[in-house]
């Protein structure tokens, strides 16, 4: 495995607290609601620990399966509806998407279980760090950089052993509306090793959110500034009609002899939708990818996901089309950025 030096990492993004909506701009749901879904929802955590100590006993499709079905009951209990557009390929892949809120967690395992590359610090927080450790979560311990290489091993090993792995490579979260607020940094290329390695296919996912019966973008769910996890979690079970967006990108397969540099730019174009022609002009992009044919979309593979809480459709314009596939008061905002990758 190619060796990786990284100096001390930590993100920023130029997101705020006057980012979020002000109180009472978002529609609301009644306050008895609200506390349903709050409760609704520590219950959902706590059938998920279970489930996760569980889950090693289980054949790979009925681990996927259990897994899928809990993070969309859950999604439904805090009434949240799910919605993906694109279709993930067949086999193992790492997953890297645009990070906005804690919830995109759980938009991501709705759509694709996978296993999370987390920060160390997620693993300490109540209830969410006891789940993240029993579901086979990699901790990226940011303040031992040295400790890097041994963690996208691990990755690229979860992947040669058939698993999917889901990183948020961006790092920190952010409001998804406008790119003076992006992290500075861009996508961070550690983890990109890992798929170089293990010879596997990166999908980038881009995850939106809307509100309302108008649908309007919406920056509630972003965990952003000095903001607590409880009160960026009030704040979302509060939103009335909250739909998130889970688009898929056309999977890239990496060479042998990619640079997980040029591969990560090439994904973050994806995710932040640049056009593919705009992309494919690059110079650096024929070392990157294998000329992998693929094959033109049927009619009849249009669903991914079963289910009422999803809409399918065709990926973001330019995308290649791929084959359908198979509570607590913790922590702040201010080293926000739940999975990350340095």
């Amino acid at each position: 495995m190619t060796t990786l030096a990284h100096p001390l990492w930590r993100p920023t993004s130029g997101c705020s607290p006057g980012c979020l909506p002000l109180p009472g701009q978002s529609p609301a749901v009644p306050v008895p609601q609200q506390l349903g879904r709050a409760a609704a929802l520590v219950g959902m955590l706590g059938l998920g620990i279970g489930l996760a100590a569980l889950l090693p006993l289980l054949p790979t499709r009925e681990r996927y399966a259990g897994t899928r079905a809990w993070a969309r009951a859950t999604a439904r209990a805090c009434g949240v509806r799910l919605e993906v557009r694109g279709h993930l390929p067949r086999r193992r892949a790492l997953l890297v998407a645009n990070h906005v809120s804690w919830w995109d967690i759980l938009a991501v395992l709705a759509v694709a279980p996978a296993r999370m590359v987390a920060k160390h610090e997620v693993g300490r927080w109540p209830l969410v760090g006891l789940l993240a450790r029993a579901a086979g979560t990699f901790f990226v311990d940011r303040s031992r950089p040295r400790t890097l290489p041994v963690t996208v091993g691990r990755v690229a090993a979860a992947l040669r052993a058939g698993r999917s792995v889901a990183v948020f490579p961006e790092g920190t979260t952010w409001c998804g509306e406008g790119a003076a607020c992006r992290p500075p940094a861009g996508f961070r290329p550690a983890m990109f090793q890992a798929a170089i390695d293990a010879g596997a296919p990166v999908v980038p996912l881009r995850i939106g959110y809307r509100c309302g019966p108008a649908g309007e973008p919406t920056t509630a769910p972003a965990f952003v500034g000095d903001e607590t996890l409880l009160n960026s979690v009030r704040r979302v079970l509060a939103v009335r009609e909250l739909r998130v967006t889970v688009e898929i990108a056309a999977p890239l397969h990496p060479a042998r002899a990619a640079d997980r540099r040029t591969l990560a730019r090439v994904a973050e174009s994806a995710v932040h939708l640049v056009p593919s022609s705009a992309v494919s002009s690059r110079p650096a992009l024929e070392p990157v990818l294998c000329p992998e044919p693929v094959p033109a979309p049927r009619p009849e593979a249009v669903p991914v996901l079963p289910g009422p809480e999803v809409v399918t459709g065709s990926a973001w314009p330019g995308a290649r089309p791929v084959p359908a596939g198979p509570g607590p008061d913790a922590g702040s905002a201010s080293d926000r950025g739940l999975p990350v990758a340095a």
